[in-house]
């Protein structure tokens, strides 16, 4: 391990110097920002709580959140009010004066609850930051807006290695602009901002309004999804042309991942559907509660172009993204709530005390891959290779039977990714997700995983005594051998191959191969490394 170790450092001493020479890195650091949706509050009751049609006091308790998990600036993806006024929208920018106390910036959209002229311009009185401007932008840069009547409502801005684009379709401050074609004669712009994104970065685009959505028909380019199919083809490949993985929206109220393609062409985009921060909640068309309702996708696609991933209503939620490098990873929380059918919608009286569970993580790396899995679909597609490492899944498959709320059978987006090799791994670093099927479980369908390793440094003692192989990390950061983290199973070591008929938590070495496997039943962080030799049972996770 003492060359791995030395080259290491080199690369270390590098980087020092270069840092040294006034090249800036631009992220060293992993860092976060949050995500929440509209915050309307639609009933008469618990106003004095929720004064003017805003959800203040489920506000307040999301913005208690960001601060405790210490992001940068939180996102909201439009209708910030219930009815739209200027003192609703008031209310709603006091709202955010937590997160400025907190350093903590707020670059909001608006949603279809405040598209008048009059709401445009007194949008852009609030929230100076979204024109780079007054005491709230905490580190943004580079704003840029497609047209002057569009000046902070259709916005970029950087922050670190990553660019944002905020996408506003309602009503100009000039007074033109028909609602469902704005995004049109933006495309140029959004093209163009996304190409001079900061190099080897991310970027991220949001819209209030759905590419798909799951109950409202209107979306980001018409009444309808199948309406102005070659503008949304234009914005879906110039989304993959430069590595943009989300779409981010709201408008819908519910949670809700999915693959969306173009048209025609191989183009594709994630699109998240934030859940609801609102008194308001909404069923999926195609849901039995609704009768004689239809998907949209199927409704005005063919052929269809939705593939759901996962889904969750009635609850409230926000998001946690994290940059790290290469990689980005998203952590979605909620809160059950328990809304009651009133006169066809389902609603909320009064704003429960939020107790926010973690539901799933999810993510991607610019130097992994994403592969389709459906259910009943054998998760051996899965191999990928950075740097001299290879990692693949060699049995197991989508044993999942869940379905979303319009009975559409759930696929598993499963993603890998890279890190490099540190001193203390015989490989890479593997960054594998997805594959998880129930919401609020950490636990996957039993498969095993196989690494391969650079056996240099490595002595026999460790290849024949179960102290050496495919590792993971423990909460205190130390690699551990994987199969401790599964859900039960028995730890068996066996130096040779894998195959077939071995059971959940059995690991081994191959050392024809140079190749660690292990038969595991969760997500996560992946190397082949030392750590302390256990046999025995597992104790069950929670």
């Amino acid at each position: 391990m003492k060359k791995l170790f030395c080259f290491k450092t080199l690369i270390a001493l590098a980087l020092a110097f270069t840092m040294l020479m006034g090249v800036s890195l631009t992220s060293a650091e992993p860092w976060k920002f949050g995500v929440m949706s509209d915050t309307q509050w639609t009933v008469s009751t618990d106003v004095g709580k929720n004064p003017n049609s805003v959800a203040v006091d489920i506000t307040n308790q999301i913005n208690q959140e960001f601060i405790n998990k210490g992001v940068k600036f939180v996102i909201q993806v439009g209708d910030l009010t219930d009815n739209g006024t200027n003192v609703a929208l008031d209310t709603r920018a006091q709202a955010a004066q937590p997160l400025y106390n907190a350093g903590i910036g707020f670059y909001p959209l608006r949603g279809n609850h405040e598209s008048s002229k009059d709401a445009a311009l007194h949008f852009q009185t609030l929230f100076p930051q979204t024109q780079g401007s007054g005491p709230n932008v905490f580190g943004a840069k580079n704003f840029s807006s497609p047209t002057s009547v569009l000046a902070g409502l259709s916005y970029s801005y950087d922050y670190l290695n990553a660019r944002f684009v905020l996408l506003d379709q309602f009503t100009r401050t000039d007074g033109s602009g028909a609602t469902n074609t704005n995004i049109i004669d933006q495309l140029s712009w959004i093209g163009t901002t996304l190409a001079g994104k900061p190099a080897n970065g991310h970027a991220f685009v949001f819209g209030h309004k759905n590419l798909i959505g799951e109950n409202h028909t209107d979306v980001l380019f018409g009444a309808n999804p199948g309406q102005n199919s070659a503008s949304q083809d234009t914005f879906i490949g110039s989304l993959a042309s430069n590595d943009v993985r989300y779409y981010i929206s709201g408008h819908d109220h519910i949670h809700q991942r999915s693959i969306i393609k173009s048209f025609s062409g191989p183009s594709q985009v994630q699109e998240i559907i934030g859940a609801s921060d609102s008194s308001k909640f909404y069923i999926p068309l195609g849901n039995p509660e609704l009768p004689g309702t239809i998907n949209n996708d199927v409704q005005f696609d063919n052929p269809t172009r939705e593939t759901s991933i996962a889904q969750e209503r009635n609850a409230i939620g926000y998001y946690i993204y994290t940059v790290d490098g290469a990689c980005v990873s998203v952590d979605y929380y909620s809160s059950k709530a328990y809304p009651t059918n009133q006169s066809g919608e389902y609603l909320i009286s009064a704003t429960p005390t939020l107790n926010f569970i973690k539901q799933e993580t999810f993510g991607y790396c610019q130097n992994g891959q994403e592969f389709l899995v459906g259910q009943g679909q054998p998760y051996t597609t899965v191999n990928d290779n950075f740097g001299g490492t290879t990692a693949a899944i060699l049995s197991g498959k989508n044993g999942s039977l869940e379905r979303d709320g319009s009975l559409r059978p759930f696929t598993n987006a499963v993603e890998t990714g890279w890190s490099h090799q540190t001193h203390d791994t015989a490989s890479n670093i593997l960054h594998l997700w997805g594959m998880t099927s129930t919401l609020g479980s950490e636990q996957t369908d039993v498969y095993a995983l196989a690494m391969t390793y650079d056996p240099r440094g490595v002595g026999k003692g460790h290849l024949k005594n179960g102290s050496f192989g495919l590792a993971t990390k423990d909460d205190g950061g130390r690699w551990i051998n994987a199969v401790e983290m599964n859900f039960d199973g028995a730890r068996k070591f066996v130096l040779g191959p894998w195959d077939p008929s071995y059971k959940l938590g059995t690991y081994g070495l191959d050392p024809n191969t140079n190749t660690a496997w292990a038969v595991i039943n969760y997500n996560g962080d992946f190397a082949v490394a030392g750590f302390e030799s256990h046999q025995g049972q597992n104790s069950p996770r929670p």
